[in-house]
This record gives C-alpha cells, sequence and structure tokens, in this order.
C-alpha cells in the first residue's frame, strides 16, 4: 500500500498532478484511487490501512449508492412479511434519506459525515421523525452489511437522538385521561352498537387495531377472559401483534362479560368471526369510524369543551383509562396491580416503557422511612 504522485500533460501543454493511493483489500483485489491534494491521498491511505487491517474496507468502485441499498432493505422487508403500515413508514423514511444522501456510496460513508446528517433531520423536521428516520438508517446499513454490501455500519457510532420530554405534560386524570366518573358517563351515553366496543376498550386496554382484529374464537367467555393473538392494521389487513409481547391474556370482568354475551346474540355475523366488524359482518372496521363512536358517544355524555369538541382525542385515551385504574388502589376504585403485571396486561414489550408512561401514577410508598429503619435495625443488631 502506498502513496504516489502522478504527473502528466494534457494535449493543450498544461502540466497536471494528482495523488494515487494503490493498494490491496483485505479480499487480495487491488485498488487505486485518486486525490488532487497529497493531504486527502494521506489521509485516506491511513484510514483504508486500518480498515483493511481489521477487515472492515469496501472500495468505493465495489460500493453501491444509499438510494440502491434503501431499495434493497425495503424489499427486504417486504419479504419478511411485514405490515403495509410498516413498509409505508419505512418508505416515507428512505425518502428522507435519499433525497439528502441517496448518491453517496456507502464506502464513502463516515460517522462524521452521518453526523452532520443527523443535525440536519433535527433542523428540518420535528425530533420525534428525525429519530425514526436515524433508525432506519442504522437498519438500511445493517440490511447491507448483512447482504455484503459494505464491510461496518458507520451510522452506529453516530450520536443517538433521544426522545425531548422537556415541557411535556405527564398523563393526568381529567386532563389526558377519563375520570372513573366520565367512563361510566360515556358508556351510559353510548348507543347499543357503541357500548361494547368501548366497554372492552376501557377494562381491557386493547389498541384499536386489536379490538378491531378480535375474533370470537380468542374470547373465552366460560373462564372469563380473551386472548390478544392478532389485529388489524389502518387498511384492514389482518396480521400479528405488535410484538411478541402484544400475544397476551387479559381477564375479563363479570360486568364486560355479560355485555360480551350479549352482543355475541345481538351483533353482527359474518365469515371473519370478529367481534368487532363492520355492520354487514363480513369487513374488518375502520380505525376512524371506531374513534367517530367515541367521539360519539362523548358527545352525548356531554364531555365536550367550550367549542364543542370533544373532550378526548382518540381511542388510546381509554387504553390510558385502563392503565390508571389497573394501577390505582382498590380504595381508590382500581386493582393495585404491581408494575409488571401491569406491562403484561397492557402488552408493553418492556417495564421501561411502562414505567415511563405511568410511573407516575403508582401511588409512593407509605412507611419508607419506618421500613428502612426496621430492615436496618434487623441487620445490623448483632453489629451495635
Amino acid at each position: 500500500m502506498a502513496v504516489r504522485k502522478r504527473t502528466w500533460t494534457t494535449k493543450s501543454g498544461e502540466r497536471r498532478m494528482a495523488w494515487i493511493v494503490d493498494y490491496v483489500d483485505q479480499g487480495g483485489d487491488r485498488h487505486i484511487e485518486t486525490f488532487a491534494r497529497k493531504k486527502d491521498a494521506d489521509a485516506y491511505h491511513a484510514k483504508v490501512n486500518v480498515d483493511v487491517g481489521a477487515g472492515i474496507h469496501t472500495a468505493p468502485s465495489k460500493s453501491i449508492t444509499v438510494a440502491e441499498a434503501a431499495q434493497d432493505w425495503i424489499s427486504s422487508v417486504e419479504l419478511e412479511g411485514r405490515e403495509t403500515t410498516t413498509v409505508a413508514q419505512y418508505r416515507q423514511h428512505s425518502e428522507h434519506i435519499i433525497c439528502r444522501i441517496g448518491s453517496a456510496k456507502l464506502a464513502n460513508l463516515t460517522t462524521p459525515g452521518l453526523n452532520k446528517f443527523r443535525d440536519e433531520l433535527l433542523t428540518t423536521m420535528s425530533r420525534a421523525m428525525a429519530r425514526k428516520v436515524m433508525s432506519s438508517l442504522k437498519s438500511l446499513l445493517k440490511d447491507a452489511q448483512r447482504r455484503g454490501n459494505v464491510a461496518q455500519n458507520v451510522a452506529l457510532a453516530v450520536k443517538r437522538i433521544d426522545a425531548d420530554k422537556r415541557g411535556e405534560d405527564q398523563l393526568k386524570v381529567g386532563l389526558h385521561i377519563p375520570a372513573p366518573e366520565e367512563i361510566k358517563a360515556i358508556l351510559a351515553a353510548a348507543g347499543p352498537r357503541t357500548k361494547p366496543l368501548l366497554m372492552v376498550a376501557a377494562f381491557t386496554g386493547l389498541r384499536s387495531s386489536e379490538l378491531r382484529g378480535l375474533r370470537w374464537s380468542d374470547v373465552d367467555l366460560k373462564n372469563g377472559e380473551l386472548h390478544v393473538r392478532q389485529r388489524a392494521d389502518r387498511y384492514g389487513v389482518i396480521g400479528k401483534p405488535k410484538s411478541k409481547a402484544g400475544y397476551r391474556t387479559v381477564p375479563l370482568g363479570p360486568l364486560v362479560l355479560k355485555v360480551l354475551r350479549e352482543w355475541k346474540l345481538a351483533g353482527p355475523k359474518g365469515k371473519l368471526g370478529l367481534v368487532f366488524p363492520t355492520p354487514s359482518g363480513d369487513g374488518v372496521a375502520l380505525h376512524n369510524n371506531v374513534v367517530r363512536a367515541f367521539t360519539t358517544a362523548m358527545r352525548a355524555a356531554k364531555l365536550t369543551d367550550a367549542d364543542g369538541e370533544a373532550k378526548y382525542t382518540g381511542l388510546h385515551t381509554l387504553r390510558h383509562f385502563f392503565a390508571s385504574w389497573l394501577i390505582n388502589p382498590p380504595e381508590r376504585g382500581g386493582q393495585g396491580l404491581p408494575p409488571k403485571v401491569v406491562q403484561q396486561r397492557l402488552g408493553h414489550s418492556s417495564i421501561l416503557m411502562t414505567m415511563d408512561t405511568y410511573g407516575h401514577l403508582f401511588p409512593p410508598e407509605k412507611d419508607a422511612h419506618e421500613k428502612l429503619a426496621d430492615a436496618e435495625r434487623a441487620l445490623l443488631a448483632d453489629a451495635t
């Protein structure tokens, strides 16, 4: 491996000079890269020398572009059978990546360069979207590395974009979470077709997609529980739960069971066997229609703001209510369950997600100082 100077004369008689890096990669193939300045050639020579020694070098001549790698990644995601909505989101992320660095070759990507890309994202889009785009870029490069199109994933060392929770309100009952009396009012005002749906949503915590994909075969009316085994995306396509933790069993109370038994007799029947299908029974209910039913019930219960709009936005507020109901102690009308059980009932993939969202709702432990003193005395009794 060497850096050498090359000089030549153009047809017009002009003298030209360039610096050549001549090297053999870890696979035994020879490569030549040309630079206008010796400083750049020396820097490339030093980097290649280290990368070849570590077996992580990809020559630019062998490298595909970021845009080509993005297409390979999307194709891989589709072959894995991911949901249509997931693929659509990844395509959106790819568009942000391609419009900025799509023409760059994978071999020429560097951590400093991608840190600059990261900072540009933060100045042109929301922090949440920037996080998703960077996550997709890392997945894109991981796929390219798996295919042998690049030897290393330089995006892994890029500074992470953390969620900015400054100024965000913690979930509060009466502001983000319906209070128990409000849940009662909503259910009382709901029509006969809407009440079973809202009852199950409020007292099982199922996501909208899980409600719309729930089958009668997954509801055990005899043992009083339901099983989450599938979900419906925004396009009405039935698929697997969001994660492994999404597969779960949720116990049902006697009032919910009563409503479900009545609904099974009165509700629409269809070949899909869904609990909450379209009115004909043969289709998957649209998410917007489910939300509209919730909004209508809130207005009927006079839970509106000064402009007459429904007080709470989105069916997810009923999931928040379910979480608070699990957490609240019995003296406050709840169940007083520990965090791990709450995580399992909600289908969260980690306890961190549960505690980040609902940790402030758990009541503080009583007599903490007294318990500490008793434990200290018990442990050190013989040492004093």
